[in-house]
């Protein structure tokens, strides 16, 4: 093995086991130099499958490069980059040591080359997942992170029989694109639905991510659902299926973020909502649609973890969550004000920022396909979007009225993260080719055509006027949302343990009623046959009893006899 084709997502794996060894003047060396290394040896990949393994007679692949790899991979290490950057005054061992297997796994994810390797990395971002919002050790994230943990292992359990249904199918364990048409293929489609938070299993999202640390948030929404974009885009493009379930993903996402109070679940819903857009371009399939997928998952890694790195910059300094506690933020935290502007104009896919160049190739891919509903639907998202996200958190948390609050912005290490993403957000934006280039398929979209440009910014405009016209109906009190995890959290533990109770109610009478029968009987066959004069109480000569004994025996054999 040389450098060429050493496997990038070791040196996090190796990272996440040195990271506790050293001293604190060596750990933010390791955090900032290893995701630039890890970059490097993405960057030095050359396109074919390396690092093959024999296990079990099957031929393990732990890295099989080519462009839709290495881009994810590379936004990945990015991501790990800013935010060990942004998470350099995280004080959690346990935190920053489940980021780097997290941050490794999702690059193994991304890199693996067959069912089994993918599966092993899958899983190992699962529990490292959990770690992260375990590490905050508080009882609600270790209530949490049980409840994530279990929807994960559902998730790997239906993976993993799928992939053993595959593999006895078809006698390979390639990691190839595939048909959702045998039970095995199904099952492996519904688990990477579950990674990513497809409802009805998506409140795992929105439940855990809102719970992590300032920092663990920033990196939980970069991988797990943009690892199963990845394998949707590697294994099922084209997948019909995938058109519904991604356009209801955005209405959901857009409904619950509307409503939301707290403001990193604001964010949180707006995850799905937009992975809702990169699920519906995998369902188009074409090749418009593949690259704009993979173009807005990379945007969308930048300018979501700047949006939750400037949530978490308050929560750091004001140790507030909800926008009714929040407002007014914009005189003392100009920077960090700045930056989630800048992030909120990204997501809401506002021109010569990273979401108008990679949103709108989704759904230019739809309109190309005919598919006029899906356009329709797509292009209503994006007021939606501009709503909850774009105008919605900025507002309440920033402007809206004064609380009071006075805190400066974070420290040095967070804004210059917050500012690095920002300059990234705008910078794809301006420069589309630099991102262009590197894209599964070759472009011919062309993001910036005056009728584009214009029909955007009428759009927003609207969706803004809008917005402020209905702000008394927008103010946020303090409720609570249900989801689809009340089913199972609350509704069917109720339903069970009713149930159980009305049977043991049951199993109780019925067993008096027994008991009172058979004490009943008792005393009756006491007051027939007991006493001085009854039945069983007289005495029998001994010859009268050999006699019967006798007589029985006699038939006993007679009986036998005959048989």
């Amino acid at each position: 093995m040389t450098m060429n084709d050493f496997p990038p997502a070791l040196v996090l794996l190796l990272g996440a086991c040195l990271l506790p060894l050293v001293g604190k003047n060596i750990r933010p060396v390791l955090i900032l130099g290893l995701p630039l290394v890890t970059l490097g040896l993405v960057w030095n990949l050359p396109d074919g499958s390396f690092a093959n393994l024999s296990m079990f007679s099957y031929q393990l692949n732990f890295i099989h490069s080519d462009s839709l790899s290495r881009l994810f991979a590379t936004v990945f290490a990015i991501m790990t980059f800013a935010g060990g950057l942004f998470a350099l005054k995280q004080k959690s061992d346990m935190e920053l040591v489940a980021v780097f297997a997290y941050a490794g796994s999702a690059i193994g994810a991304v890199f693996a080359g067959d069912l089994i390797s993918l599966f092993i990395f899958w899983e190992i971002m699962a529990v490292a997942s959990t770690m992260v919002v375990l590490s905050v050790g508080s009882k609600i994230c270790n209530q949490v992170s049980m409840r994530y943990f279990q929807v994960h292992m559902l998730g790997g359990s239906l993976l993993l029989v799928g992939i053993l249904m595959h593999i006895h199918a078809t006698g390979s364990t390639a990691f190839t694109v595939m048909e959702p048409n045998s039970l095995g293929t199904i099952l492996i489609l519904m688990g990477f639905l579950i990674n990513v938070a497809a409802p009805p299993l998506s409140a795992w999202l929105s439940d855990a991510y809102s719970e992590a640390s300032f920092s663990g948030t920033v990196f939980l929404s970069a991988f797990t659902t943009k690892t199963a974009v990845y394998v949707l885009l590697r294994g099922f493009p084209g997948t019909e299926i995938l058109i519904f379930i991604g356009v209801f993903m955005i209405f959901y996402g857009i409904i619950y973020a509307l409503l939301e109070n707290d403001m990193r679940r604001i964010l949180a819903y707006s995850i799905v909502n937009q992975v809702g857009f990169m699920v519906t371009g995998i369902g188009i399939g074409t090749e418009m649609a593949m690259n704009g997928v993979a173009a807005h998952a990379f945007a969308h890694i930048i300018y979501k973890a700047l949006l939750l790195m400037s949530a978490g910059s308050v929560l750091y300094m004001t140790g507030k969550r909800k926008c009714t506690d929040l407002g007014g933020l914009f005189q003392s935290m100009p920077i960090t004000t700045i930056c989630g502007i800048i992030g909120a104009l990204a997501i809401s896919s506002f021109p010569f920022t990273s979401g108008f160049i990679s949103k709108s190739m989704i759904s230019q891919s739809a309109a190309d396909a005919e598919l006029a509903v899906v356009w329709f639907f797509l292009l209503a998202a994006s007021a939606g979007v501009f709503l909850h996200a774009g105008i919605k958190f900025p507002w309440f948390v920033f402007f809206q009225k004064d609380s009071g609050l006075r805190p400066p912005d974070p420290p040095w290490n967070m804004k210059l993260a917050m500012i690095f993403f920002s300059a990234l957000c705008i910078g794809i934006g301006v420069w589309p080719e630099t991102l262009y280039s590197k894209l599964p398929y070759p472009v011919t979209y062309i993001p910036y055509t005056v009728t584009h440009v214009v029909n955007m910014l009428q759009l927003l405009m609207f969706s803004g006027f809008a917005f402020f016209i209905m702000l008394p109906l927008m103010r946020r009190t303090l409720t609570i949302t249900l989801d689809f995890d009340w089913l199972y959290r609350r509704a069917f533990p109720v339903v069970l343990q009713n149930t159980f109770s009305a049977i043991w109610k049951a199993d109780h009478a019925i067993r008096q009623v027994f008991l009172r029968k058979f004490n009943q009987s008792l005393s009756f066959l006491s007051r027939r046959y007991q006493g001085p004069s009854r039945l069983l109480s007289r005495t029998y000569p001994a010859g009268s009893m050999v006699m019967w004994v006798a007589v029985i025996l006699a038939i006993y054999l007679l009986l036998s006899f005959v048989h």
